[in-house]
């Protein structure tokens, strides 16, 4: 497997890899104020967070269980900013929708900038052939409220393409969170 360059990723999103495709790296608004950067870097793709959230609370001490994740854990968020509680974690999605191809494996990585603030965002792989919005989870791990900017960079996504197709792919396997749009919560 090898690690793709840019050239590579910006190929691959006049396919439809990723929609919408910033081809280079953004760090501004067009009124000149500075976001945390996203699009296209040497050899990733780093994705923005849409301005929907679901913000963890255990007004209802409930238990956190994976086979049976009680909604109501979360409150609904929609703005530019997204305060997470000290202690606690948020979920939210990319702006972008993905589409893998079936020899490549993608890793997300969050972003230096918020790692460096005590925000830890999840790591996960896309699969061959998966597709659709990447639910990310973003950690609080100080003891203080943290913040996280909708449209700005969160994460970044590194492409390993193999030399061959992968024998069974997401898509294949019916994968549970095929197709996921919006934020998705845990499924079994």
């Amino acid at each position: 497997m090898s690690i793709k360059s840019d050239r590579w990723i910006t190929e691959q999103a006049r396919h439809g890899m990723i929609e919408p495709f910033e081809a280079g790296q953004v760090r501004a608004r067009e009124d000149g104020q500075r976001l945390i950067s996203y699009g296209v870097s040497s050899y990733g793709y780093d994705v923005r967070c849409a301005n929907e959230f679901k913000i963890f609370t255990n007004i209802n001490s409930a238990i956190v269980d994976p086979k049976n994740f009680a909604p109501d854990s979360f409150v609904d968020f929609e703005g530019e900013v997204c305060i997470i509680p000290p202690n606690s974690f948020a979920l939210a999605r990319t702006v972008e929708y993905f589409r893998i191809p079936r020899d490549v494996l993608t890793m997300c990585l969050g972003k230096s900038t918020y790692a460096r603030c005590g925000i830890i965002v999840n790591v996960t792989p896309l699969e061959p052939e998966w597709e659709g919005h990447v639910t990310l989870e973003f950690s609080n791990t100080t003891p203080l409220p943290a913040k996280i900017y909708a449209n700005e960079g969160v994460a970044q996504m590194l492409f390993l393409q193999s030399d061959e197709v992968c024998q069974t792919s997401y898509a294949d396997r019916a994968g549970k969170y095929q197709g996921q749009r919006g934020v998705t919560l845990p499924r079994t």
